[in-house]
């Protein structure tokens, strides 16, 4: 009997779509957390979706049976990709079930620092009526999309909404709806110098650690707002602070960052034209749904040998 564990809260309606697909007696189906699933069970897995430390402990040695993880988020770098790779197994994401929430967290955080709305929350806590500040707006503004993957396509397509002109820096450069002007990362810095909105969706790889850095933030147009909803990793957190004390970098609004969680003593916590949130930008109430219905339709793939077909696998070279 070939077996697969399924980690992330599974609805009983979901539980039998699943069994559909791959059936009893062919298939036993586990389902649940990683801590209540006993070890011999993923030993003797060959699928699991979700991800768990249990999956390297009691899966990736000599006498692995694991052939496929779907992971349950759009990044992967969390995950020992080598490992992983020298086994032989297929890794798959959930990219594509991010855009929608993940947009409205970019959008979000920048109309929060263009609307000053970040002050007024503070004064409102203090019960401080003060409607003086500097109150912006993105209409008609140049916007760039760093990483115009899938996410970065949806903010794209609701920049235009606002009337901004669309820039795009994607490693391939090719071109992309609703982006004016697409370049790869050579031409990183000429669309730095045009923007007033930087938007980082790049993901952590070895090629973007650190990408934005001290040299980086100098090639900002003055005033720009940074907006990081990619990874923290993409970022050199102090020559960020720097461009935020110095004003090279207007506001930034912040998802992620190198360290998490944030140091209580960390100084973009005091800045006032920083709004930071908790890493939540791919947090829904529709997230479960959505990855497992890519779920379904991979598991279809993998049972026909149709592996090629499989949706989102990750290229090991890339780390993405």
């Amino acid at each position: 009997m070939r077996k697969m564990i399924c980690l992330h809260g599974f609805t009983p309606e979901q539980q039998e779509q699943v069994r559909a697909i791959a059936a009893p007696p062919e298939w036993e189906v586990v389902f649940g957390k990683a801590s209540e699933i006993d070890p011999q069970h993923f030993r003797d897995a060959e699928v699991v979706c979700g991800w768990s430390s249990n999956v390297v402990k009691e899966t990736l040695h000599s006498q692995s049976k694991l052939r496929w993880v779907q992971g349950w988020s759009a990044g992967v770098d969390k995950l020992p990709l080598e490992k992983l790779e020298q086994h032989g197994v297929l890794l798959t994401n959930a990219s594509g079930v991010h855009p929608k929430q993940m947009s409205e967290t970019a959008f979000a955080l920048l109309l929060g620092l263009t609307r000053n709305i970040h002050q007024a929350v503070r004064n409102q806590q203090a019960r401080h009526w003060d409607p003086s500040g500097s109150y912006g707006e993105i209409h008609g503004k140049i916007i760039a999309i760093i990483g115009a993957g899938e996410i970065g396509v949806e903010i794209a397509r609701l920049s235009k909404a606002f009337g901004m002109r669309v820039l795009g820096v994607r490693r391939s450069g090719k071109p992309a709806e609703f982006v004016d002007h697409m370049v790869d990362l050579n031409g990183l810095n000429g669309v730095l110098a045009q923007s007033d909105i930087v938007v980082n969706v790049l993901p952590s790889t070895d090629e973007t650690k650190w990408l934005f850095d001290e040299a980086r933030f100098d090639q900002f147009k003055q005033g720009a707002c940074f907006i990081n909803v990619g990874r923290g990793a993409t970022v050199k957190t102090d020559a960020l602070v720097a461009a935020l004390q110095d004003g090279r970098v207007a506001s930034a609004g912040l998802d992620v960052f190198e360290a998490e969680p944030l140091p209580e003593d960390h100084p973009l916590w005091t800045l006032g034209n920083v709004i930071l949130t908790p890493h939540i930008g791919g947090a829904t109430d529709r997230y479960n749904e959505r990855a497992v219905s890519l779920f379904l339709d991979n598991l279809t793939f993998y049972l026909n040998g149709q592996l090629n077909e499989m949706i989102n696998r990750v290229d090991y070279k890339k780390n993405y």
